[in-house]
Parts: C-alpha cells; structure tokens; sequence
C-alpha cells in the first residue's frame, strides 16, 4: 500500500478526504477545512479547460489582445471554452464579437 500525501490546492490544507469518483475514474477529494474556497478537486485534470489557473491565462491572453482561435491553440483548448470564460468574466465582451 503506497501513502500518497494529498494537499488542497487552494489552502494547502491536508484536512482532506476522498469523495467519490469522476465518471473517468479519476478519484474526488473534498477539503475539510471551513475557510475554503475551493471544496472539491482532482490530483491530475484531464480536461485542460478545468486545471487551476487556466480561465486565468485566457483573461490575460484576452487582455492583451489574443484572438479566440490563437487563445485556444496556445493553451490547447477548445474555442468554446474560450469563449464561455470570456462571456463569464465580462459580458461586455461577448457583445463586442461578430456573429454573437
């Protein structure tokens, strides 16, 4: 039996517990602790548009001027996920795009 040590990405707390499993079989874990934010999470993301820090990155890319195909193609996601984190973060930006 091999001990993994499982920490919450957001608190860094190792109050965590297993909850359950994904459809994939990728196992849950959920933080005990009271004061965060974040209260479930996977060890290894297999969808890229889910891992920590990604909707940062497209905000960023967005900002700086990044088209929606070259966000994607950089970050090797899908334009849909782009768009719907842009359409989230500022619905401005969703009416500023042709065709939405």
């Amino acid at each position: 039996m091999v001990w993994i040590p499982v920490q919450c990405p957001a608190c860094q707390s190792t109050d965590v517990v297993k909850y359950g499993k994904q459809p994939n079989d990728e196992q849950r874990y959920r933080c005990n602790n009271s004061a965060c934010d974040r209260k479930t999470f996977l060890l290894n993301y297999t969808n890229k548009g889910n891992q920590p820090g990604t909707k940062e990155k497209i905000i960023e890319m967005a900002s700086n001027g990044s088209g929606i195909r070259d966000t994607a193609r950089v970050l090797k996601i899908s334009p849909v996920t782009v768009m719907s984190v842009l359409k989230k973060q500022n619905p401005a930006y969703s009416r500023s795009i042709p065709g939405c």
